[in-house]
């Protein structure tokens, strides 16, 4: 017990002490979260991915894998909850918006936290080619699961060509590809951005989290929380293994699989009415009760 009460101090604390920071500002200075949104999503974090892929020792291999964790971890999140949720006779549009809650994953601005403070830098590599194939996912299939059919396949491409963070692993895959390096100059600025995206990523969790609206629909919220939470990590042990993940790779494939629901899942549920109120329920449920599973989650992984 005291091991783990360890774990969460040095890993998890960190993390909900900084988003509690950015809840906190958000309630007291009233700061607009978007604002601070399009920085990390505009610069702080495609310059983190650029620079932890071009630094590391990743090979095409491990992309390969760990795309292929990340994609068959959120497809099937996404067929499972739909059969659940059929069974269940959830309406149309509280299908969509589960759908929603337990197929996007924070990826980002909780799971890159974590992966670094838990298993450092060579997880952390890992987690950023996890993180932007869910970005990907997040803007074609999220999309369609959120517009209900709304939205042409057309403007689905349109906003994924707006995800920075997919060129900048595309450009990554390039300078690794080559051998190349940036002039010091712009390496100095790339890092020192990059450096800026987790503590940034944070403080914008905990002022999201602040804009909070409660929902009602207890089963529906069950089968997001218990998906996300419990399937997510069941998933990623599935996959990870399938896909031959090892070492870091397997660590960070794990605990990203394991994340709660995504932010971004609000702005897409609001975007296309699809039960705003209890898609941010349940991004707030799922954060909130996050270190119960990722805590023990994280001991067996280091192990």
């Amino acid at each position: 017990m005291s091991n783990l009460v360890a774990l969460f101090i040095n890993n998890l604390f960190p993390i909900l002490l900084i988003a509690g920071i950015g809840y906190l500002i958000g309630k007291t200075l009233q700061i607009d979260p978007r604002s601070i949104s399009r920085v990390v999503f505009y610069v702080f974090s495609p310059c983190l991915v650029f620079s932890v892929l071009t630094s590391s020792q990743l090979n095409r291999g491990d992309l390969l894998k760990m795309t292929g964790v990340t994609l068959s971890v959120v497809v099937s999140m996404a067929a499972l909850t739909f059969v659940i949720g059929k069974l269940m006779k959830l309406n149309r549009r509280m299908l969509a918006a589960v759908i929603l809650t337990t197929m996007t994953i924070n990826a980002g601005n909780y799971g890159l936290s974590l992966n670094l403070f838990a298993f450092g830098e060579p997880a952390l590599a890992h987690a950023s080619i996890f993180y932007a194939v869910t970005a990907l996912a997040t803007y074609t299939l999220g999309v369609a699961v959120a517009s209900m059919g709304t939205v042409s396949f057309k403007e689905s491409l349109i906003r994924l060509l707006k995800v920075p963070a997919i060129y900048a692993v595309i450009l990554a895959l390039i300078f690794m590809s080559q051998n190349w390096k940036l002039p010091l100059p712009l390496e100095r600025t790339t890092t020192t951005l990059g450096n800026a995206a987790i503590p940034a990523m944070l403080i914008l969790l905990g002022l999201q989290l602040q804009n909070n609206h409660r929902s009602k629909a207890i089963p529906a919220l069950s089968l997001g929380t218990g998906m996300r939470m419990i399937g997510g990590i069941l998933l990623g042990f599935v996959f990870a293994a399938l896909f031959g993940l090892q070492g870091a790779a397997f660590q960070a494939g794990v605990v990203e699989s394991a994340m709660p629901s995504a932010v971004l899942s609000t702005v897409l549920a609001t975007e296309f009415d699809v039960e705003p109120a209890f898609v941010t329920s349940t991004v707030f449920i799922t954060t909130l009760l996050s270190p119960i599973t990722l805590t023990p989650l994280i001991a067996y992984l280091g192990a």
